[in-house]
């Protein structure tokens, strides 16, 4: 299939997903129907949509540059990283007297600034560590794990310390949800998403050279620390920005590259946007799920994502194992 027919299959799929998966779910009134789809399905099926889309991404670019197919935001502590930062701006506010959640500037929640403030953080802690210390790539994942299990220790300890109430609102907000999207947030989120998208595209060709070894890469003229470097700072601040406004979502950036890698191959020209896709129309069906499952209950995206990726994740190390 020819690149642009391919790009346009995409395209055609994840518009259906976001006009079509908003109609499925208990009916409201009628003279509130369209009102209901517009104005609340619409928005939260846009925002898992672009926050599918841009998890799925900083996923493939992460197994790409470490060349392990468990590398993940999470592997590398990014996405815990932002979790404690608003974990730990939504207890300022409770000693401050006001509320983190509903607080905002520039009419962006101080928890979402929080929760990027400290995906840097942890992108900086890591970055640190490569550049300053000879470390493998294998050493670099372990190093991720540490600082992801560091980070989870903290917000243990917030909420700890926290009152019930506020506790329960810390944990809600690290489970990973889009059920209170805005337009705003869509706004936000969307050129980012494509900017992150088509700046890795104009890319595509190193990112099928560094698949094949680092001295091959350099023999081809390709500085690879330079563009290491620059993946994973474009990368980290993708991952900050999609949890800054969703929370953490789980294994999304580990399961959908591996998928859309069995349709595409390995050249990148191709899986960026069949990733991107891929993700965007599995975070939306995954939400659809979480909404219409055990309706009036609504479930938060993450606790869907993570059911599916636990056992994921397993056939992934057999598999490995087995080869």
């Amino acid at each position: 299939m020819r690149f642009p027919l391919f790009l346009a299959v995409l395209l055609v799929l994840t518009a259906a997903a976001l006009f079509l998966l908003p109609l499925v779910g208990t009916a409201p009134a009628a003279d509130m129907y369209w009102s209901v789809y517009w104005k609340f399905r619409f928005h939260r099926t846009l925002l898992a949509i672009l926050a599918g889309g841009g998890l799925a991404l900083s996923g493939l670019v992460f197994q790409t540059m470490f060349r392990n197919p468990l590398a993940t935001p999470y592997t590398l502590g990014i996405a815990s990283g932002a979790s404690f930062g608003a974990a730990l701006f939504l207890q300022s506010g409770i000693h401050f007297g006001f509320t983190m959640t509903t607080a905002t500037f520039l009419g962006v929640p101080f928890v979402s600034f929080g929760a990027f403030g400290g995906a840097i953080l942890a992108m900086l802690f890591v970055f640190a560590l490569s550049r300053f210390s000879d470390v493998s790539s294998e050493q670099m994942l372990l190093a991720g794990v540490a600082v992801n299990f560091f980070f989870a220790s903290l917000i243990v300890l917030l909420q700890y310390v926290s009152a019930p109430h506020d506790a329960v609102q810390m944990l809600r907000w690290t489970m990973g949800g889009v059920q209170n999207a805005m337009p705003k947030d869509n706004l936000l989120l969307a050129p980012v998403v494509l900017f992150a998208a088509v700046a890795l595209s104009f890319f595509s060709r190193e990112l099928n050279i560094i698949t094949t070894g680092k001295e091959r890469a350099e023999s081809l003229g390709i500085n690879v620390a330079a563009f290491r470097t620059a993946l994973f700072i474009l990368t980290s601040l993708l991952v900050g920005a999609v949890v800054s406004i969703t929370g953490p979502i789980a294994f999304v950036g580990l399961m959908v590259p591996h998928v859309a890698r069995m349709f595409t191959g390995v050249n990148h020209l191709r899986q960026i946007p069949a990733t991107v896709c891929f993700g965007a129309v599995f975070l939306a069906v995954c939400d659809t799920a979480g909404r219409t499952l055990l309706f009036p209950t609504q479930l938060p995206v993450g606790i869907i994502t993570g059911l599916l990726g636990g056992p994921f994740f397993l056939w992934l190390l057999l598999r490995k194992t087995a080869v």
